[in-house]
Order: C-alpha cells, then sequence, then structure tokens
C-alpha cells in the first residue's frame, strides 16, 4: 500500500467496482468522490444535504449518528482502499461527511446559511490546510482509522472556532 492521498485516477473498472459494493458506495460519499477534480471538498459540499436534515436531530442522535458514521467509515474506508490498493485514495470521501458533520455541530440550531458556508470553510481550511494535530494523525494512522480520524481532528478544530465564532457573533 502507498502511503498518502493517492493522486492516480481510477480506471472505469476501478469505479464500477468500488460503486457496485456497500463499502465503495459509502466510502466515496454516495459516489461524490468520484468527482473529476477536489473530491474532498466536492465531498464536503455534498455532505451538507444529508445535514439540512441531520441538523434537527436531537443532539443526543447526532452524536450517535456522528459515532457510527464514524466507526462506519473505518470499515468503509479500509474495504475501498484494500480493493484499490492504497490506503487513503483521493476518491474516498466519508471521512469529509464526518468532518464536515462534525465542524457544523455548533450551527445546529443557529438560523441563516451563512453559519454553515462558515463551518464549511473553516472545515476545509483545517483539512487541506492539516495542522497539528491533523497532519500527525494524517501521517501517522493508517488504514480506514487513518482516513477517518484526521478528518475527524480537523472537524473537531473547525468546530471549536465555529463555536467561538456562534459565541461572539451570534
Amino acid at each position: 500500500m502507498t502511503i498518502g492521498r493517492e493522486r492516480l485516477q481510477l480506471t472505469p473498472a476501478q469505479r464500477r467496482d468500488l460503486m457496485a459494493s456497500p463499502a465503495g458506495w459509502l466510502a466515496t460519499g454516495f459516489g461524490s468522490g468520484l468527482a473529476p477534480v477536489a473530491q474532498g471538498t466536492v465531498g464536503s459540499a455534498v455532505s451538507l444535504l444529508p445535514w439540512l436534515w441531520l441538523r434537527h436531530c436531537s443532539l443526543t442522535n447526532y452524536l450517535l449518528l456522528l459515532l457510527a458514521g464514524c466507526l462506519l467509515g473505518c470499515w468503509a474506508c479500509s474495504v475501498a482502499g484494500r480493493r484499490l490498493g492504497v490506503d487513503d485514495h483521493r476518491a474516498l470521501v466519508w471521512d469529509e461527511f464526518i468532518g464536515q458533520w462534525l465542524a457544523l455541530l455548533p450551527v445546529l440550531d443557529q438560523p441563516g446559511w451563512w453559519w454553515p458556508l462558515a463551518g464549511f470553510g473553516l472545515f476545509r481550511l483545517f483539512d487541506a490546510g492539516k495542522p497539528w494535530p491533523v497532519s500527525w494523525l494524517d501521517r501517522h494512522l493508517k488504514g480506514g482509522v487513518g482516513v477517518m480520524l484526521d478528518d475527524v481532528a480537523a472537524g473537531a478544530l473547525a468546530a471549536l472556532v465555529l463555536w467561538g465564532l456562534v459565541r461572539w457573533l451570534g
């Protein structure tokens, strides 16, 4: 297995293989990770659609769904990564879904479109910029757990900043 996000384009057969399996379907964020460019950004943007429904859950249910989604993502990204022969291919974007949903935790009950937009921007900043501890997790954890946890850390950092903004501006 290679280390890091693999840059090779998927062949049509690999795409079909991923979308034919439940693990691949989930790991690619329902296919959003198969976008031709900016897969992580596309996955984060697509994650906002189910978030519009998830934001109406109770806090307890939201947190349980995040935990279940993270555990399921560890499995799905591990299986899909093995099928592709890499630890973390850029087409695997379920981690962006979970990280984005975690980043938006502070704005579940906030009115206005700007709060989710701010959460999206902050999550992308921390996910792409990879400050510590995101960078450490990205380098040291492998397989499905590694795929998921660096984005969970990026989502947690984004949530902390967004929480501060909500307290200060909201």
